[in-house]
């Protein structure tokens, strides 16, 4: 008997396939947040321009523009999050009853595939999406110690605890505006996973589709050209 069980019906290039999805889904989030010096990620542009922004604040009066901003970003965050759940309840559905999507799937690829097969494919969606949510979650907590880090902050530009207190709070927006990126990146890559339906080779194809739009807007897009402008 196999040792593996079930895992056995997968095929030597689908494990494979998986494991080329995982490894480029680590490693493009490892380049994105830690980018070559000279070519910075507009992660990291951003979290510069996070910064700046609460030295603006300590100074600006009233702070009701700031307090707007970071209500904006907590509500971003929360509607990815409750679009996680409903993907996530809409794979878990599939993964109870297959029998639609296989037989569509037999259509396409002439092959019938254990309905267990299926449900290791549709699994790893549901972890992708499973750790967007969680993501997501975390971003709209750690907007909401943001938050309250910048109301304590003295309005006093003068106030020896003003800038320190601002440094926190810029910290604080740019983990959890990182963790919001980390969030994105799962659904763009359980987008990706999809593809394994169709086969390996389909996963792969998807996998590189996803790394190109991601890594090219981080590193090679208009707004990354336009942050980088300098003043004439």
């Amino acid at each position: 008997m196999n040792s593996f069980g079930p895992l056995s019906l997968l095929t030597p290039l689908d494990a494979a396939g998986l494991a080329f999805f995982l490894v480029t889904w680590l490693l493009t989030g490892w380049l994105i947040e830690h980018p070559p010096a000279a070519r910075p990620s507009v992660t990291k542009i951003m979290s510069e321009n996070r910064r700046k922004w609460m030295k603006v604040f300590v100074t600006r009066e009233p702070r009701i523009f700031d307090a707007q901003i970071v209500a904006s970003l907590r509500q971003g965050t929360s509607f990815f999050a409750s679009t996680c759940i409903l993907a996530i309840g809409g794979v878990l559905a599939l993964i109870s009853n297959t029998e639609p999507l296989r037989g569509v799937a037999v259509e396409v690829t002439m092959v019938d595939v254990p309905v267990f097969v299926w449900q290791v494919k549709l699994g790893v969606v549901a972890l992708l999406l499973t750790n967007g949510f969680l993501k997501f979650v975390w971003a709209n907590r750690v907007f909401g110690y943001c938050a309250v880090m910048m109301s304590a902050v003295p309005n006093d530009p003068a106030d020896p605890d003003a800038a320190h207190m601002a440094g926190q709070a810029a910290e604080l927006n740019i983990r959890a505006a990182m963790n919001f990126n980390r969030g994105l990146r799962s659904l763009y890559f359980a987008l990706g996973a999809l593809a394994w339906l169709v086969g390996p080779w389909a996963l792969v194809i998807a996998t590189l589709a996803v790394i190109w739009t991601v890594l090219s807007r981080e590193f090679a897009s208009l707004p990354r050209d336009i942050l980088l402008k300098t003043k004439p």
